[in-house]
């Protein structure tokens, strides 16, 4: 996993070239949004149970079959499972946002997760419409102007949202 100034050095280094206008813009640009990132992280991970249970609540109600005799969230241990899992995904969201680079979620989380959960029988659609109930929360508590880095949000957001449709895209 690199962060995204380790990732451009990477790159350039590689080729044998000093780092662009472009590149050097753009690593500006995340440092000036540094709080904004800073602080969508931490209202994530301060959220991270309300948005988890919430997130499952809705998925449940809407999928009832899950939570019955059957279902593959039936029993305390196949609920706790299910929990977990979603949890780790948030978590990796919030990894991902925090270093501005995908890698880390693709490469620890997502890499593989499709094929296991075939494995196991676990319906990937569903496990993909609870990742969207998360991300929809998670975008509405980190979105919420109050008490963070007052401007423009937008692309935050945009990254964020990003992160949760890769992650229900890797699971579907």
């Amino acid at each position: 996993m690199f962060d995204a100034f380790t990732r451009v050095v990477s790159q350039a280094d590689s080729r044998g070239e000093f780092l662009s206008n472009e590149q050097l813009d753009a690593l500006q640009a995340m440092v000036a949004d540094g709080n904004k990132r800073m602080d969508t992280v931490n209202r994530i991970t301060s959220n991270a149970s309300k948005i988890v249970t919430d997130a499952a609540r809705a998925l449940f109600a809407e999928q009832p079959q899950l939570v019955q005799p059957g279902g593959n969230a039936y029993t305390n241990r196949r609920m706790a499972a299910c929990l977990r899992d979603m949890e780790i995904i948030l978590r990796y969201v919030t990894y991902a946002t925090l270093a501005g680079d995908a890698s880390v979620l693709e490469d620890r989380c997502l890499n593989g997760l499709r094929e296991t959960y075939q494995a196991l029988g676990v319906p990937g659609a569903s496990v993909a419409a609870g990742v969207q109930k998360m991300k929809d929360a998670a975008v509405a508590i980190a979105n919420d102007p109050n008490g963070i880095t007052q401007g423009d949000c937008s692309q935050i957001m945009s990254e964020v949202a990003g992160y949760f449709d890769r992650a229900a895209a890797a699971v579907a």
